[in-house]
């Protein structure tokens, strides 16, 4: 028991009051991410189902919780859906974000 107290005693002196160790939230992104944005940032030729996938799903929600079956109904290949699926798990974990384009001159 006295272990123990002073095991938490010097945990709690070494921390910082108000201060997290580290952020599990993503920074606030300034670029919305719509179908066309979110499968360029996949890249790898994903990008080729833009079209299809805009006029078949229509909203990117729905493209968040797209399932497997549905993707191979739609004629998307086995690659590009397990990029498709292994990215918007990442995304609604918020562990990756497309990246923003730069502004061309």
């Amino acid at each position: 028991m006295a272990l123990r107290q002073m095991l938490f005693n010097t945990r709690s002196m070494f921390s910082t009051p108000g201060l997290a160790r580290f952020s599990t939230k993503s920074n606030p992104y300034l670029v919305k991410v719509g179908i066309p944005e979110f499968l360029n940032g996949v890249g790898n030729g994903v990008e080729s189902h833009v079209t299809k996938l805009e006029s078949e799903i229509g909203d990117f929600q729905k493209l968040l919780v797209i399932r497997t079956l549905r993707l191979k109904k739609l004629g998307v290949p086995c690659k590009h859906r397990k990029l498709i699926l292994k990215h918007t798990h990442k995304y609604r974990l918020g562990l990756w974000r497309p990246r923003a384009q730069p502004v061309k001159p």
